[in-house]
């Protein structure tokens, strides 16, 4: 999650937040806490489709900095920096939202197992609709016929 939208979570100003941060910087290594390079920052404003105007670095209205970007271990030991009440009720909002995205991804890797599964075990049988499949996916998109009548 980036700074910006960490500080939201906590009601604090993002300058606010990097301060803390940087007042307790050895409880933040690599795998907690890393900033943006600028060809990434760039990337993701473009991504999101966020006003280059009033997101460009060293503009007047915008940032003055690179954003950082904390892990999930990141956000956690922000919460204990922080150390207010809104801190400790977003922390526990937080790592639920991490615990989700982990299930989510766990019960996506299994689907894609049980799937390679199937098709190890009836290839032969269903080749022809693994195959139908496969063609269906790969389908380039051809223009249609014209639809209506002709003159």
């Amino acid at each position: 999650m980036l700074d910006k939208d960490l500080a939201n979570i906590y009601g604090l100003t993002t300058m606010r937040l990097n301060e803390q941060v940087k007042r307790n910087l050895k409880r933040f290594p690599e795998d907690f806490m890393f900033q943006l390079t600028t060809e990434e920052w760039v990337d993701l404003i473009s991504q999101n489709a966020i006003s280059r105007q009033q997101n460009e670095l060293n503009k007047w209205g915008g940032r003055r900095k690179l954003p950082y970007a904390f892990t999930e271990h990141g956000t956690i030991m922000l919460a204990s920096v922080l150390n207010s009440e809104r801190a400790v009720f977003a922390s526990i909002y937080i790592v639920r939202a991490f615990v989700k995205l982990r299930e989510f991804m766990e019960i996506n890797k299994e689907l894609s197992r049980k799937i390679e599964e199937l098709e190890e075990k009836y290839d032969k049988q269903f080749s022809v609709v693994f195959q139908a499949i496969k063609e269906l996916i790969h389908k380039k998109n051809e223009p249609l016929p014209p639809i209506g009548f002709g003159r």
